[in-house]
């Protein structure tokens, strides 16, 4: 049996929406689909939204451990990025986050179309890491 890549989807109840965006014409490549690069920063803002409750302060980003894209992304696509904890450190906290689409005609149907995991450290005033202020609970 084959599968659909492109196939409609339910959300994701085990994550929490942390953002939704629309990508405009600016934000688009050659090809007329949004830039890579456009898709990869709005994930790594999504992901920092849970760490940066618990970071007390200044925190990076270390690590983007995998980012596949699914599907393209199109002008005018609602995008809903979903985040969870998957890992607590010492000084770190690693994020899976999914984005979804719902094509401009046709809202209330969605498709994945990025999912990635990235870990992000709380830092002092010098860079250098220090110690998560918050005891997270995933």
């Amino acid at each position: 049996m084959s599968t659909n890549s492109s196939a409609l989807v339910a959300l994701p109840l085990d994550k929490e929406l942390v953002m939704k965006v629309i990508p405009m014409p600016a934000d688009c490549n050659a090809n007329g689909d949004i830039f890579g690069g456009w898709v990869m920063a709005q994930v790594d803002l999504a992901g920092s939204v849970i760490p940066a409750r618990h970071a007390g302060g200044r925190m990076a980003t270390v690590a983007v451990n995998q980012f596949i894209f699914k599907q393209p992304v199109r002008v005018g696509d609602i995008l809903s990025f979903f985040a969870s904890v998957t890992k607590i450190g010492n000084t770190s906290v690693t994020v899976q986050v999914e984005v979804y689409a719902e094509r401009f005609r046709a809202q209330g149907r969605y498709i994945k179309v990025t999912e990635a995991s990235l870990t992000y450290v709380a830092i002092d005033e010098t860079g250098k890491p220090r110690p998560l202020s918050k005891t997270m609970e995933t």
